[in-house]
């Protein structure tokens, strides 16, 4: 199933279970809560494919569902508000990066939140297992965080005589430290800076 896919059909069942828990507050279109810690401007890629991805479940944005777009603008101490607002709007279902499904799980323990992440979600707090998410959050998880240690073996493999490797990574990431952990751990297990 290809990821698209998979959202798509969450953020469905989410719609469809949704309107059940709230049929009184929920309007006659159900509303989902697309929500980033960081801006929207660079990610309109991420905007696109989600609205296209919900257009091949027959989920078309103004006919069968209204789609509200917040962003904190890579100020993590707006999330509780945006989240409060959606919330209040209400949302039948959260979706969000790694920032913003902590600050909807934070804030809610009925409205489904679908998130997508590159790190461990249950290090992060997001759910209690990958297996059996449990609670109202749920998402996709691509492991790339845990990656490192296996691109360090595969440069080793490459180029076995080099002293020191450097590793570049983004410090305003959430996954760096675990990765950079990672990634010393294989350093020094393989006996390498």
């Amino acid at each position: 199933m290809r990821r698209r896919d998979f959202i798509a059909l969450a953020c469905g069942a989410a719609l469809s279970a949704g309107g059940q828990h709230r049929l009184s507050a929920q309007p006659a279109m159900p509303v989902i809560g697309f929500l980033r810690s960081a801006s929207l401007a660079p990610a309109q890629n991420l905007v696109s494919a989600f609205r296209r991805g919900l257009r091949e479940t027959d989920f078309v944005e103004g006919e069968s569902v209204a789609i509200e777009l917040r962003s904190a603008e890579d100020d993590p101490e707006r999330l509780p508000a945006l989240v409060a607002e959606l919330i209040q709007h209400p949302v039948a279902v959260i979706v969000g990066n790694v920032l913003a499904a902590l600050a909807a799980k934070a804030a809610t323990t009925t409205v489904p939140i679908v998130f997508a992440t590159g790190a461990d979600p249950i290090r992060d707090g997001l759910v209690a297992s990958v297996n059996r998410p449990g609670g109202n959050v749920t998402g996709v998880v691509f492991i790339s965080s845990v990656l490192g240690a296996k691109r360090l073996e595969l440069l080793h493999q490459l180029v076995p005589k080099v002293g020191t490797i450097g590793v570049l990574v983004n410090p305003g990431s959430p996954n760096t430290e675990a990765e950079r952990k990672d990634v010393q751990a294989a350093a020094r297990a393989k006996g390498s800076n």
